[in-house]
């Protein structure tokens, strides 16, 4: 739209248009005040009109927005005449009413306002003899219209305010719905975590106590492994002191060997070097004969004695074997009564080690085990028979050593005889205990 000369519009129009302008100033949020205005602001309200009256006047006619405003607060405050602008086309207005038609159209601007800002000048016929009469009644009505041009003003504001509450108050809505939304969606993610965190903290408690077994397993296990190691331990050092018993033994056998034999067999020096020995074996009339200890046969007792007579002998007896053959109708008892004594004569005798086995765990009336003669040892198998017991012996002594066993029974003569030992059958020895 162009804007007007700036003698378009008549003086009684502009100073009727600025105390409005300047009330609608007034009533503006900071935000709202055109740049050019915002030094008048700061006036006094009766100030603006005089001492602002150019700014406020520039910013009617350049500033739509500002010039909008103001004629919100004119329209609100004259509904009719600003129908009447509006209308197509305009409806005349009465004399008194030109006035407000003018300031009207300078705000509003409809079409051919220009026309309406003319007529404010040419004033009607018999106007100076009607308004002579009644200048008081003028001057009541010109102070308010200015009154009711504050209160369009002001009302222009309150409105311009309503309706900003009102977009902010929709806005407000429109947020609390969405944080109500937000709200629901939160208690719901927090239902769904809650959820998670039980299930979670079930499968914590799950895990702890599979770990509870599985270290109190590991705790056993431990405890079991060190049981078998310390089983071991002291397996390890049994054996090690057998194997150093053993070791003992046949070192002493062979030096007492060595000093005894040649004194015993009377051997004549050597003649003859080994390689003039090596020639294939003439076996004898009847087949291999088993060699003995100075001719002698198994049953020979003095070959029983020959053998005990060795250094560090050691003589095992097969007990029940030995006893049953010579004391058939006496109790166990008592067979086992006269074996061991005539057994410890023996050793006395002889000086060798002795040991007698028997099967099963003999205890007298008070469940101790009958005490052994001085000289022999009395061995009694538990979880085993006695034949057994006597393998593990000859098995536990050194390659070397004289080992004598008295059994009648081939089978076990022939396992002890593999493990090293000489084997004599039981009559041999009771030829022998005869002349004890």
């Amino acid at each position: 739209m162009p804007e007007p000369a700036p003698d378009a519009v008549p003086e009684a129009v502009r100073a009727a248009v600025l105390p409005l302008a300047a009330e609608v100033l007034g009533a503006l949020d900071p935000g709202a005040v055109p740049a050019s205005l915002a030094a008048v602001r700061r006036f006094a309200p009766r100030r603006r009109v005089t001492s602002g009256a150019g700014p406020l006047w520039l910013a009617v006619e350049r500033d739509d927005a500002f010039r909008a405003r103001v004629a919100r607060a004119w329209s609100h405050a004259h509904p009719e005449l600003a129908a009447d602008l509006l209308a197509d086309p305009p409806a005349p207005g009465a004399p008194e009413d030109r006035l407000d038609l003018a300031v009207g159209a300078a705000l509003l601007r409809p079409d051919g306002w220009e026309g309406r800002l003319s007529a404010v000048g040419t004033p009607p016929a018999g106007a100076d003899a009607a308004a002579q009469p009644d200048a008081d009644h003028a001057h009541r009505a010109h102070r308010a219209e200015a009154e009711l041009r504050r209160l369009a003003a002001r009302l222009t504001a309150e409105t311009e305010r309503a309706d900003a509450a009102e977009a902010e108050l929709t806005t407000l809505r429109r947020e609390l719905r969405r944080l109500r939304s937000d709200a629901d969606r939160s208690r719901s993610e927090a239902r769904r975590a809650a959820e998670h965190a039980a299930e979670v903290a079930a499968a914590a408690e799950r895990v702890h106590a599979e770990t509870a077994r599985v270290r109190a397993a590991a705790d056993d296990d431990r405890r079991r492994a060190e049981d078998l190691a310390r089983v071991a331990r002291e397996d390890a050092a049994a054996l090690r002191e057998l194997a150093q018993v053993r070791v003992r033994l046949l070192l002493d056998t062979l030096v007492e060997a060595g000093s005894a034999l040649r004194e015993e067999l009377a051997l004549p020096p050597a003649g003859r070097m080994p390689a003039d020995l090596v020639a294939p074996p003439v076996p004898g009339p009847g087949g291999a004969v088993r060699p003995t200890s100075r001719g002698r046969f198994a049953d020979d007792p003095a070959l029983l004695d020959d053998l005990l007579a060795m250094p560090r002998a050691h003589l095992l007896v097969d007990g029940y074997n030995v006893s049953k053959l010579a004391w058939p109708d006496q109790p166990l008892t008592e067979q086992r009564r006269r074996l061991t004594e005539r057994l410890a004569t023996l050793a006395g005798r002889t000086g060798a080690e002795v040991t007698c086995c028997f099967d099963g765990r003999e205890t007298d009336a008070a469940g101790r085990a009958p005490a052994a003669p001085r000289g022999v040892r009395v061995l009694f198998s538990q979880g085993e028979i006695a034949d057994d017991l006597l393998r593990r012996l000859v098995r536990a002594e050194p390659p070397g050593r004289v080992v004598v066993a008295v059994t009648s029974d081939r089978a076990l003569g022939a396992d002890l005889e593999a493990a090293g030992a000489r084997v004599l059958p039981s009559a041999t020895l009771l030829a022998r205990l005869g002349r004890v």
